[in-house]
């Protein structure tokens, strides 16, 4: 039986998102877009601090596609929602996770 994402909460508390944290969002997008200086822009955007260093990326193996990961403070579950939303805003960025 397939269970719907909002109805799945941790088993302890220890689970889940704990705010404010360390989070790390991936944006796969064209390989083509200079996503690697946009997600970070797009994050910062948003007021939270992109971490130094930690944006990382990956092309495809035809590099039509590129996957970049960036590493963020956020203070609350708002904030981190916002993060997905302003980066599947993009034109540019077929998807997040």
């Amino acid at each position: 039986m397939m269970r719907n994402l909002d109805d799945i909460q941790p088993e302890s508390p220890q689970q889940g998102f704990q705010f404010p944290g360390v989070f790390e969002i991936t944006a796969v997008g064209n390989g083509n877009a200079d996503l690697v200086e946009r997600v970070p822009l797009h994050i910062a955007s948003l007021g939270l601090n992109v971490l130094e260093g930690s944006v990382r990326s990956r092309p495809s193996r035809e590099g039509n596609y590129v996957s970049v990961t960036v590493s963020f403070t956020c203070p609350d579950r708002e904030k981190y929602d916002a993060a997905h939303e302003v980066l599947r805003a993009d034109p540019d960025i077929r998807w997040t996770l």
